[in-house]
């Protein structure tokens, strides 16, 4: 009896408090994200992505199989896994939001990460559509596919439309598998929504492939590790890369464009530091790009191909060089050679008479 009144204020306590409850679980989990998951080739860390998937699956399946039973008053086991469901779907939404936001340039890749986003928020604040199975699906469906589409790469070493299109179709199978367990276990559940599920699930896969053949997927599980604009980049006897560049202190934070101060002749330096997993090698471009003032669009100047090793913890470093610069923004759009964005390098180039001043870096 004291153990079902300590439910019962537990309970209460937590439906008055479930919006600022909701908002600060959002963003902690983020942070937390942000923090703590560094790498998306860890095995431990997929490990425990595909116990939380699974746990979340166990759940939707339980609910389903009491609502089945016309169980219309909440219980206890009820409350707990709505609440465990949506705890963890929200941990897994942050995650992938941190792993696709550092797996791009934002401007590439909005749309997708506004669906996370959108997806993320909707978990948090709008509980009540936990009593529908149609949402229950369709959110387990975005977190198994946004899973699978940079699991499979990893697994399979191999980036490129053909792995996109196989993580597609292992996440549609194991969707399938999960639904005829669902169908076994809350047959009539099941039957009344059947013709909402289904569409949802086609509805995910069909937007989800328009966004990456329009390259709005971001090229995970690629990311830039660091990235910038030198006046010059050599390797040293330790094999790693020194930079010479200006200390523009806090002034470089507050604008999209730094200036970068070009005495006329001399090159630019565009460095970049591309993660990839071990025994993923591959190739990116660097494609330097021009913001033409009487055409008000980006016209190109150089592309460069490049070379990545996969494995190695801070990047693979590599550069690209160019002469005859024009003052005025530029940027260096860092992709693959399909096109999908990792990141871009942004400056300004003022003209200068003289030398500007130059310190060093060492890229370790």
């Amino acid at each position: 009896m004291n153990m079902h009144n300590t439910f019962i204020h537990i309970r209460n306590w937590y439906q008055r408090l479930e919006r600022p409850i909701s908002t600060l679980s959002l963003v902690g989990g983020f942070v937390f994200s942000a923090l703590t998951v560094k790498r998306v080739d860890l095995f431990w860390g997929n490990f425990r992505i595909i116990l939380q998937l699974l746990i979340v699956a166990v759940c939707i399946v339980w609910i389903n199989m009491m609502e089945n039973k016309n169980e219309k008053n909440p219980s206890k086991t009820n409350f707990w896994l709505v609440n465990i469901s949506q705890f963890i779907s929200g941990g897994l939404l942050s995650t992938f939001l941190v792993f696709y936001f550092r797996s791009s340039e934002l401007s590439a890749s909005w749309p997708f990460i506004l669906i996370l986003a959108f997806a993320s928020w909707a978990n948090e604040w709008l509980k009540n559509l936990y009593a529908r199975l149609s949402f229950q699906i369709s959110l387990f469906y975005l977190l198994l596919f946004s899973f699978t589409i940079f699991f499979v790469p990893v697994v399979m070493h191999a980036i490129g439309t053909k792995i996109f299109l196989f993580s597609g179709g292992i996440s549609l199978i194991t969707m399938m598998i999960f639904l005829l367990i669902l169908a076994c276990a809350a047959r009539e559940r099941f039957r009344q929504n059947i013709k909402i599920v289904f569409p949802a699930i086609a509805g995910i896969f069909i937007a989800v492939n328009i966004l990456y053949f329009t390259n709005f997927i971001p090229p995970i599980p690629l990311s830039v590790i660091d990235g910038g604009a030198y006046h010059s980049v050599m390797k040293n006897e330790d094999g790693n890369y020194v930079v010479q560049y200006e200390d523009m202190g806090w002034r470089k934070y507050m604008t999209l464009y730094p200036d970068f101060h070009l005495k006329k002749g001399n090159p630019v330096y565009v460095y970049s530091a591309v993660f990839s997993p071990p025994s993923l090698d591959t190739t990116i471009i660097h494609e330097w790009q021009y913001d033409d003032p009487q055409t008000r669009e980006w016209s190109y100047r150089e592309r460069f191909t490049l070379s990545v090793t996969g494995g190695r913890e801070g990047g693979f470093r590599t550069y690209s060089m160019k002469t005859n610069m024009s003052p005025g923004h530029w940027r260096v759009t860092v992709a693959t050679p399909k096109g999908k964005v990792i990141g871009r390098v942004r400056f300004n180039v003022v003209a200068i008479d003289t030398e500007p001043s130059l310190q060093k870096k060492i890229k370790i």
